[in-house]
């Protein structure tokens, strides 16, 4: 049975289903109009909002874990979310993540309608609003070229093999978090 670790990467179209898309968006679109002081300051000379751990994005980890496990064909663990607004003139480094991301997920929430592929292993994907990418972050070189629309919402869930290498991360070694899973 191939997992994850041999094809490297897997487009999951409709990941999110749609009442759980419009929450999302909803739910995004307030939290930036809100944000007064998560940025990300280190990926983005513009300051887009973004939250690690955040917990509906936390809880929609743990939603999509039997799905994880289906479709990676692997015993996970999880580590982490994070989302992130992107707004113009974004862009995202091309790199290889930490050990708690072992296998990533990327997954389009919405957007102002531009097209703005994500390079994985240096093929250009587009994803559809609610669509994801499961990759393995720390091994696969992946990015994003400058961003030239208004806004774009991504979530990333974040998990470990749990017979792998960065089993230890399980919850990115966080002390208090949700689920003992």
């Amino acid at each position: 049975m191939d997992t994850i670790k041999n094809i490297k990467y897997k487009i999951i179209r409709n990941f999110f289903e749609e009442n759980e898309l419009k929450l999302l968006n909803k739910y995004v679109t307030i939290r930036h109009r809100l944000n007064i002081n998560d940025f990300d300051l280190e990926q983005s000379a513009n300051n887009d909002t973004s939250f690690y751990g955040d917990p509906l994005m936390e809880s929609f980890l743990l939603t999509k874990f039997d799905l994880m496990e289906k479709e990676t064909s692997l015993k996970l663990h999880p580590t982490y979310s994070y989302w992130r607004m992107y707004t113009k003139l974004a862009d995202l480094k091309k790199h290889t993540d930490r050990p708690s991301c072992e296998i990533s997920v990327t997954a389009m929430i919405g957007s102002d309608g531009t097209s703005w592929p994500i390079f994985i292993g240096g093929k250009e994907i587009e994803l559809n609003d609610g669509d994801a990418v499961i990759y393995l972050g720390c091994e696969i070189p992946h990015w994003r070229e400058e961003f030239l629309g208004d806004w774009h919402a991504q979530v990333f869930f974040h998990y470990v093999d749990s017979n792998g290498p960065y089993k230890e991360f399980n919850r990115d070694k966080r002390m208090l978090w949700g689920p003992t899973q």
